[in-house]
């Protein structure tokens, strides 16, 4: 007989190669946490993964849909306490066991990438913050019962509002791949039209004045979101503070990388190099 222990300790382990392949900020901040939280973590993470996996893998509308339609059917198994008996599944009953999960952010999170299959260019910054509270927001909303255990209610928006500066940041970290690999434009229109910054300069990749000024505009609004999320950290675990703002000010530091790179989110990968990340990880406090 496998002892039950072990295999979940193997289930974990699983969910934390994924993580680390696939976003080292994250690991980085994150992996900070007592082992127990940081393995929700990680199989939180993974679900997600798997959530953005199903669409961005797919090259076809028809197979998005399919690994989509496959992933919410688990998914509603799980909620009915019918999981499939895989790694991940078998991690996220045991955090669902451990702390007081709350099943709807995991729709939602489907919901966003079902947005992405039908996707629309936002017009407005609102619309793409609007986006951004399903396919983000949500994540936010997933943690928030691991690492502020007695702060849900009160911790919620700013949980969303940190999902969204996130979000925007991955936006404009990725305006290039977007646009070329996906043939998706996540920069609102109505912005681009008012900053005079056209579809065709966005094809051939110009970086010109009006681009900057675009660029910072919506990157000014992520900053105003990570800082307002800062100020409000004082209602989170006593254990998950340092990872929390190390995630924050980790993955804000990827629009600095953008800026020290001459807004180039065309041609060049953006990203916080580990130095990068442990000199912001010093410089927390609480």
């Amino acid at each position: 007989m496998i002892n039950h222990q072990s295999s979940l300790a193997a289930d974990y382990q699983y969910c934390e190669t994924v993580i680390k392949q696939y976003s080292k900020s994250f690991y980085y901040a994150f992996s900070t946490l007592p082992q127990e939280k940081a393995n929700a973590v990680y199989a939180i993470y993974t679900f997600c993964r798997l959530a953005d996996n199903s669409v961005d893998e797919n090259k076809t509308v028809s197979k998005q849909l399919r690994a989509l339609d496959q992933l919410m059917h688990e998914l509603n198994c799980f909620a009915h306490g019918m999981e499939k008996d895989t790694p991940l599944w078998r991690a996220l009953r045991d955090v669902f066991n451990r702390y007081d999960m709350d099943i709807q952010p995991f729709f939602d999170q489907l919901t966003g990438q079902r947005m992405d299959i039908n996707f629309v260019s936002p017009r407005s910054l609102a619309d793409l913050e609007a986006y951004s509270v399903y396919v983000a927001g949500s994540v936010g909303r997933m943690l928030l019962p691991i690492i502020a255990t007695g702060s849900v209610r009160e911790l919620e928006r700013s949980a969303v509002e940190l999902g969204i500066a996130m979000q925007l940041t991955n936006i404009l970290r990725d305006v290039g791949e977007d646009f070329v690999d996906k043939g998706r434009i996540y920069l609102p229109l109505n912005e681009m039209t008012s900053f005079g910054y056209t579809e065709r300069q966005l094809a051939d990749g110009q970086i010109t004045e009006e681009f900057i000024q675009l660029w910072e505009h919506i990157a000014t609004r992520a900053e105003a979101l990570y800082e307002g999320f800062i100020r409000k950290s004082e209602g989170f675990d006593e254990d998950s503070k340092f990872a929390v703002i190390t995630s924050a000010r980790v993955y804000r530091g990827i629009l600095d990388s953008v800026r020290k790179n001459g807004y180039d989110c065309f041609r060049k990968k953006n990203f916080v190099s580990k130095l990068e990340m442990m000199k912001i990880a010093a410089q927390a406090s609480f």
